[in-house]
């Protein structure tokens, strides 16, 4: 029978050992390692909204551009196309309904004018996605738009793992005709 102490530390010794240990990847077919999938809490929508800010708003400032501030509005008309392009199982920049990404912002009661959206169909978490929205002339020019002073970020995740990213970038109601003057 082992005594009560040499049991202690040998149960302590077994346990920082296996600390040590890691666990080998998953490989696929082609030796590669398997993706680990990144599952999205709902609860965690506002923290994933401010990391994406305070990401854009880094590029932003890289870029010369003045920084942005997360908008309701915008985060709601993007909550909705995000979650309409799963349902259609496509990524595009058209509703289910023909609604353009202005139509969706204003319906939302957006003043300003939105200056671009940005979308994404894929299983890469936040910062993944804007740093391939980077990538690209053409969805880069939406995040570090100088006129550019709202954001609107959302995300839909599918039960088996796929994520649909809504991003809008507005004016803050400084240019365009939603600040026109009416009567």
């Amino acid at each position: 029978m082992i005594p009560r102490r040499q049991f202690l530390f040998a149960s302590a010794g077994a346990l920082a050992l296996s600390a040590c240990i890691r666990a080998e990847p998953q490989l696929g077919p082609d030796g590669q390692p398997l993706p680990v999938l990144y599952r999205i809490d709902p609860a965690d929508t506002a923290r994933i909204q401010f990391r994406v800010l305070d990401s854009v708003n880094s590029l932003r400032a890289a870029a010369g551009a003045p920084p942005l501030a997360l908008n309701a509005e915008l985060n709601a008309a993007a909550a909705t196309h995000a979650r309409d392009m799963a349902v259609q199982n496509r990524p595009w920049h058209f509703g289910s309904d023909g609604s353009s990404p202005i139509d969706r912002a204003q319906r939302a009661g957006y003043r300003g004018t939105v200056l671009g959206e940005n979308i994404s169909e894929t299983y890469e978490a936040e910062l993944e996605t804007v740093a391939a929205w980077m990538t690209r002339p053409d969805t880069r020019d939406v995040i570090t738009d100088p006129r550019g002073r709202d954001l609107g970020i959302a995300f839909y995740q599918e039960e088996a793992g796929k994520i649909w990213w809504t991003m809008l970038v507005g004016d803050g109601g400084t240019t365009g005709p939603a600040n026109a003057p009416t009567g």
